[in-house]
């Protein structure tokens, strides 16, 4: 069975309902990222930060994975299928993909805020000032903020480079390091972006750009990539 590595982006999480700061200047659901998503601004005001935090885990149950999730999940049936995403919902999942890196961390999870060591979920309730570790640590979002290393990242750069099949979906490739991981890819495989916003760089001639919303995009390649197999 061959393998595809997805790679994710905003833009798939966006046509759910889920906004991201790229699409306000800088500005995340109204909140500048440097007062809620750096280690600088959890040190200055914890209590936002968390405040912000469970309003978007709140909020990320209240929508529902959308064609694009759906058609990414579907594609187990015909191929060994793992999605790298940069997206902290889990709505791939729900979707009903199996194998998910979230490379910038979970929304319905907590960590200590001195180790990674522990990883509490946290869907049921808020995350709040006095909740601790079992070690009497302060729990946080777990979410990597800017600023912060991505922990995941050599292990999706070396699972990029199993791929038989590459699909970039939702992302116009500016975001880095993650953005980095095409250059794991094993030459010459077949390689699909699908974006309204398409970067301006010189693709080699094994990509096919796919100039969509997620939303449409990744139905239609679903149906280019399985209609020999059904």
């Amino acid at each position: 069975m061959k393998k595809i590595v997805v790679f994710s982006g905003a833009g798939v999480s966006a046509e759910s309902g889920i906004k991201t700061f790229r699409d306000q200047n800088g500005l995340w659901e109204n909140h500048d990222i440097n007062e809620v998503a750096t280690p600088q601004a959890w040190a200055k005001n914890p209590a936002l930060v968390l405040k912000f935090y469970n309003q978007r885990r709140k909020q990320m149950f209240e929508v529902s994975p959308n064609s694009a999730h759906k058609a990414i999940a579907k594609l187990e049936k015909y191929y060994d299928v793992t999605v790298i995403t940069q997206n902290v919902d889990d709505l791939h999942e729900r979707a009903g993909s199996s194998n998910v890196i979230h490379l910038h961390g979970e929304l319905k999870n907590a960590r200590c805020e001195k180790e990674n060591c522990h990883i509490y979920d946290f869907r049921e309730r808020p995350i709040n000032l006095g909740d601790f570790c079992e070690n009497g640590h302060q729990l946080r979002p777990d979410i990597v903020w800017f600023g912060e290393m991505v922990p995941m990242m050599e292990k999706a750069n070396f699972i990029a480079s199993t791929a038989d099949i590459f699909i970039v979906v939702g992302t116009s490739l500016n975001v880095y390091p993650a953005a980095g991981i095409i250059h794991y890819l094993n030459q010459g495989i077949p390689c699909y972006l699908i974006d309204p916003n398409i970067p301006q760089y010189n693709f080699p001639n094994n990509w096919e750009i796919i100039e969509k919303k997620a939303g449409s995009g990744m139905p239609e390649l679903y149906q280019k990539l399985t209609e020999d197999l059904k």
